[in-house]
């Protein structure tokens, strides 16, 4: 029986450097992952309380958090077992090079995207031209970002091609300035036509008393003395201001009695002497 006792100590002793690895690898394991979660929702809730961050990135920070954590843990745990990790890290190095090359343009997509959702140059519901296209910006995410045009058509511009491109957005501002160019016949009263001008900017509501609304004489053309006005409106109501504009002015000027001419070139004919004898 001694022996019997003895040799299952001897058996245990064999064993118990591995019965202790295995419950610090499994305490590691279990404090690691408490602190990974930790930590992500820490990151989470502080991009969640700036404003000039985007709740997008707010969630991939902190899943790349979390995942950079739960891979140290374990790598530590594997060391634990005595696993030589070395030639382990060297191997997903180079996975991981490999895999970024082949994924070159992606992963600059989703940089770029970073790069987006990070300094905001436009927002969701923005009207924008982005790489020579117009339209609605409806989503932004880490790989494209999708317009919409005003005849309902989806576009969609890889982010790359997004941030390395000229942005111009149409949205940014509260106000926008909106011209009116029209010519007035050279026999038409031109102080007479920027009083109609200024008279309807004073009289609409989709016009902004500041800044003042503005009216000159901008160009002696062939046909035509030009008058512009130039007014400002908030963003939403440019675009019924910027049509309104032309149908009020032209029946502005109508009842006033000042003429829009057609474009016209005046024809001298010189006979010569020869046969006028």
């Amino acid at each position: 029986m001694e022996e019997q006792i003895a040799a299952w100590l001897d058996n245990f002793g064999a064993f118990l450097p591995y019965i202790v690895s295995g419950l610090k690898a499994l305490v590691i394991l279990l404090i690691g992952w408490i602190l990974a979660a930790a930590v992500s929702r820490m990151v989470r809730a502080r991009i969640e309380k700036s404003k000039r961050i985007d709740q997008t990135i707010g969630n991939f920070l902190s899943s790349i958090v979390r995942w950079v954590l739960l891979a140290i843990v374990g790598i530590t745990v594997l060391n634990v077992f005595g696993v030589e990790v070395t030639s382990l890290i060297a191997m997903l190095g180079a996975a991981t090079l490999a895999i970024g090359l082949a994924l070159q343009g992606t992963l600059a997509d989703m940089a770029a995207g970073f790069m987006i959702i990070l300094f905001r140059p436009y927002r969701n519901g923005q009207y924008v031209t982005v790489d020579g296209t117009s339209g609605t910006v409806k989503e932004i995410n880490l790989f494209f970002t999708e317009l919409v045009t005003p005849d309902n058509v989806q576009i969609i511009v890889p982010n790359g091609k997004a941030w390395g491109a000229v942005i111009t957005n149409y949205s940014a501002h509260d106000t926008r300035r909106a011209d009116l160019t029209v010519g007035i016949g050279y026999g038409d009263d031109s102080e007479k036509a920027l009083r109609v001008m200024l008279d309807y900017a004073e009289k609409s509501d989709l016009v902004l008393k500041d800044p003042e609304p503005w009216a000159r004489v901008t160009n002696l053309g062939d046909s035509s003395v030009d008058v512009t006005l130039r007014v400002w409106a908030t963003a939403d109501d440019f675009w019924d201001l910027h049509f309104a504009l032309r149908k009020d002015i032209k029946e502005a000027f109508d009842a006033a009695g000042i003429t829009i001419p057609f474009p016209h070139r005046t024809l001298l004919v010189e006979q010569a002497s020869a046969l006028a004898t």
